[in-house]
């Protein structure tokens, strides 16, 4: 007898299905919103540091090896005055000393691109009081009449305040051009990195959770008729049973299942190969310690390298930490003349850093004797050349 339309549709209804799909929970959203439109793009470093610990270990030794400095007076008389200001100076709420204040100012200038602050005057004795650190993405610095005339604006939603002492704020960009004054963060080209390598870790999880946390499946096979007709009551039962066990498991409790008739019981999961997940982490982790500057074997990656390779990235990295040491040079010069000359003293300060460790220094002093051979010998063929004599 055929069914009518409408006699299937009402059994369809009725039809009470055995398998269902689950859908899989993704991760946190990798980027968040920034507050402002000026801050978003900052936001998104911000975020790759929470993400990737990796690069906020990198920034974090890049900010210790640049290391310390001591300042030199041109007057010895203030050479006590100066070192005492160095290390008594209020950072903040939080801190204390110069080198405090320039740890996060390096810190901030790598994650931004810029980094901001400002020298803070008591209106009763006119002398400084403490230095303090801004969060950059609030701050914006535009040009003003002339290419040269700097002016920095406060980002308060829509409107944008124009600071009225320029001359306390102090301010460094990182990498500027004639398209992006405010400076380019060094975590620039990584957040898509950074997404890939997200999404590959999540995998990992999700599989881990998959096959590490063991999945059963319970299959019952009815033998007869009469096994048939009470196929769905025996399932419920044996689901009970089954999820009682499991229970009970978890308190450390064992016990066996029991179950009439056929029963089949597989592990979901186990003839599955997990993806090696090694070449391609690799891969990505190479491109974002590369745009660091930082030798691997300083983050603990045992990679393979030769001695030779290793002294090149070791060079590379003290090009690198130079580089920022010119960068930070001049605030902490401004920073100290201020106070020398609210003190009534005109006298410059020089920075003297500390040496980044014996090998560079010994590398250096060969550097040095090679350079002056090298310049001995072009003196002395010029003078066999003038008078006459055959150059070797």
């Amino acid at each position: 007898m055929k069914l009518t339309l409408k006699q299937k549709e009402q059994k369809a209804s009725n039809f009470e299905p055995i398998v269902s799909s689950a859908e899989r929970v993704n991760g946190k959203e990798f980027f968040k919103i920034a507050p402002t439109a000026y801050a978003f793009e900052q936001d998104f470093y911000e975020t790759l540091r929470n993400q990737v610990p990796i690069l906020d270990a990198c920034i974090g030794k890049i900010v210790r090896l640049v290391g310390g400095f001591k300042l030199v007076c041109e007057e010895e008389k203030y050479q006590t005055e100066l070192e005492e200001f160095m290390d008594a100076i209020p950072v903040g709420i939080s801190g204390t000393s110069l080198n405090t204040f320039m740890d996060i100012h390096l810190d901030q200038l790598l994650t931004y691109g810029k980094a901001i602050g400002e020298i803070l005057i008591d209106p009763q004795t006119k002398q400084v009081c403490g230095i303090y650190n801004a969060d950059p993405t609030r701050f914006e610095v535009r040009e003003g009449e002339t290419p040269c005339d700097r002016r920095i604006y406060a980002i308060n939603g829509s409107e944008d305040i124009l600071l009225k002492y320029p001359e306390r704020i102090l301010y460094s960009a990182l990498n500027p051009n004639p398209k992006n004054s405010n400076g380019v963060s060094i975590l620039r080209g990584l957040p898509s990195l950074a997404g890939v390598l997200m999404k590959v870790y999540n995998c990992i999880g999700q599989n881990f959770d998959r096959v590490g946390n063991i999945r059963y499946a319970v299959t019952y096979k009815p033998s007869n008729e009469n096994d048939k007709a009470f196929a769905k009551e025996r399932a419920m039962q044996i689901a009970k049973e089954w999820s009682d066990g499991m229970n009970a498991s978890r308190n450390g409790i064992v016990k066996d299942f029991v179950a009439v008739g056929d029963v089949e019981i597989k592990v979901i999961g186990a003839d599955n190969q997990i993806i090696d997940t090694e070449i391609p982490v690799r891969q990505i982790l190479e491109q974002m310690i590369s745009k660091l500057a930082i030798p691997p074997f300083l983050l603990g990656l045992s990679w393979s390298t030769t001695e030779r390779m290793s002294q090149q990235q070791c060079d590379i990295l003290t090009s690198e930490l130079e580089y920022y040491r010119r960068l930070l040079t001049p605030i902490i010069r401004r920073i100290c003349e201020t106070h020398l000359h609210l003190l009534g003293a005109e006298s410059r300060v020089f920075v003297e850093w500390d040496s980044i460790n014996l090998q560079d220094e010994s590398e250096l002093a060969k550097a040095r004797l090679y350079n002056a051979q090298a310049e001995a010998l072009e003196i002395e063929n010029e003078r066999r050349k003038t008078s006459g004599d055959k150059i070797s």
